[in-house]
């Protein structure tokens, strides 16, 4: 098993430790059916459809 031969500074260690934060957002795509923005390859948060289908019922008094 590896060990390390020098001790990492605290700078070092925590700038290895924040690569999420420079992170880019997510990417967003157009549901067809209902034309609001999604994330892709899931199902629409708005209106439950995925692919054409509906995957999830929302009923129409739903907030």
């Amino acid at each position: 098993m590896a060990v390390p031969k020098y001790r990492t500074s605290r700078s070092k260690g925590r700038m290895r430790r924040n690569h999420w934060r420079h992170m880019s957002v997510a990417a967003s795509s157009e549901c067809p059916h209902c034309h609001e923005t999604k994330l892709p390859h899931r199902v629409c948060p708005h209106c439950g459809y995925y692919n054409g289908m509906e995957i999830v019922a929302h009923s129409k008094d739903e907030k």
